[in-house]
């Protein structure tokens, strides 16, 4: 072997030697070779889960030498939900259905080639693998969550990838020869859609940090104003010290309010999603009131429209919220929560906040109990405010889900209905607070 081959050789070695062993290495007369391999994800229904996989290369590829057999992907198996954390090794083959290139690390919503070095390897969404979110810590039985730091994604290469033809015909020049043995992990840190736009910030009040984070629409205009949609997340979710941003992936209440496609509507929308302490405690509501009081002053919101929305145990602090300063909530949404207490309903119903509340019939977590007991006390209450059923059937939106409604069988996660009823979103953003 020549110098000048066993020095190309070394290099190639080397552009793989975090995702391919030395024996898989590109050989030289393949130079450009694979340079990274990024996971995109998205936030779906239940949570954040790889969706895509983009393959880097040193040139532009051929986009007509590519088809859904070019690559495949193994992820994991592992769902928080339902499986042990020891699952998470544990791979199985993801379907592909979109290969085409583009300019950059991310997909394209039309699924076209336009020249670049990157191919972007779409998965199926309704495939249940590939989860992000693993368990966090469990200090008690209680455990929180947070986003896995080193995806187990992994990429095979089963056919030869070319770059594009000089002349436009022909295959062009061999990139990368086919390593149908060769397993590859990500190399980059993952292309988080949506959830990669949030803003972070930390309130810090009486000794207590509320980590948050916020997303401003991307034409922001401080000479506008915008709703606002504080989403407070279950219990799993909240700040445990080594998980800031599971708010936004564990599952779809933060992400969805940007989303024509769950709101059914293009109007732009101000997200607010803070984390919590997971103590219950009327001083966590007084943070969060803080914070939003904050918040308020600092960006363009429509003060005639904010709402607030919760997972499990962030209802808690929905309702002493509400109770302690119901003069800034335009409406609420309290999806598998807990009961409201009878101060509580009274305070919310001498303010006329309008709430809907959604439960499962078979919530393994949270009976479906308390969402009776918050329904019959708000009821009570404005009854006893001189309301007619009719007037009180505008306040009070109630919904009951069987198992049925559930895409995947956890019955506590009532907000996995409740978003796919886009009705229910646009009512929430349709209510607008009343002058005093």
């Amino acid at each position: 072997m020549t110098t000048r081959r066993l020095i190309a050789t070394v290099m190639a070695a080397g552009l793989l030697s975090t995702a391919t062993p030395a024996s898989a290495s590109t050989s030289a007369d393949t130079p450009a070779g694979i340079q990274s391999v990024t996971a995109i994800t998205k936030v779906y229904t239940y949570g954040q889960k790889v969706s895509a996989v983009a393959v880097e290369y040193g040139e532009t590829v051929n986009p007509r030498e590519l088809d859904n057999s070019t690559f495949s992907v193994q992820d994991t198996l592992y769902n928080f939900r339902f499986n042990p954390i020891e699952d998470l090794p544990k791979l199985t083959e993801r379907k592909v259905t979109h290969t085409y290139t583009n300019n950059a690390a991310t997909p394209r919503t039309d699924h076209r080639s336009v020249p670049g070095r990157y191919v972007i390897v779409e998965l199926d969404p309704e495939q249940n693998a590939g989860w992000t979110v693993i368990v966090s810590k469990c200090p008690t039985f209680l455990c929180t969550v947070k986003v896995n730091p080193d995806l187990p994604t992994q990429l095979v290469q089963r056919k030869n990838v070319y770059g594009r033809p000089g002349l436009g015909i022909g295959k062009g020049p061999l990139l990368a020869r086919a390593t149908p043995e060769t397993s590859r992990k990500v190399t980059e840190k993952p292309v988080n859609l949506l959830v990669d736009e949030f803003r972070y910030g930390s309130y810090l009040s009486g000794g207590m940090v509320l980590p948050y984070h916020y997303h401003l629409p991307k034409n922001h205009d401080p000479a506008k104003t915008y709703p606002l949609m504080v989403v407070l997340p279950g219990h799993g979710m909240g700040w445990d010290g080594d998980n800031l941003t599971v708010q936004l992936a564990a599952d779809i209440p933060a992400t969805a309010w940007l989303q024509p496609k769950w709101t059914g509507s293009t109007e732009d929308v101000i997200v607010l999603a803070p984390q919590h302490q997971r103590v219950g405690s009327p001083a966590e509501a007084d943070l969060l009131v803080k914070l939003l009081d904050q918040f308020l002053e600092d960006f363009a919101v429509d003060k005639r429209r904010v709402y607030a929305t919760t997972v499990s145990y962030g209802s808690q602090l929905l309702w002493n919220a509400f109770a302690k300063r119901p003069d800034p909530f335009a409406g609420g949404l309290v999806t598998g929560g807990f009961a409201v207490n009878a101060e509580q309903a009274a305070a919310i119903a001498a303010a006329e906040i309008p709430l809907w509340v959604t439960h499962g019939v078979h919530d393994h977590l949270l009976n479906i109990n308390l969402a009776r007991t918050t329904r019959t006390l708000l009821r009570d209450a404005y009854a006893a405010r001189g309301k007619t059923p009719e007037q009180i059937e505008a306040l009070l939106r109630y919904t009951e889900y069987e198992d049925a409604a559930f895409s995947l069988p956890d019955y506590h996660a009532a907000y996995g209905p409740t978003y796919e009823d886009g009705s229910i979103l646009r009512w929430l953003l349709s209510r607008t607070k009343q002058p005093a």
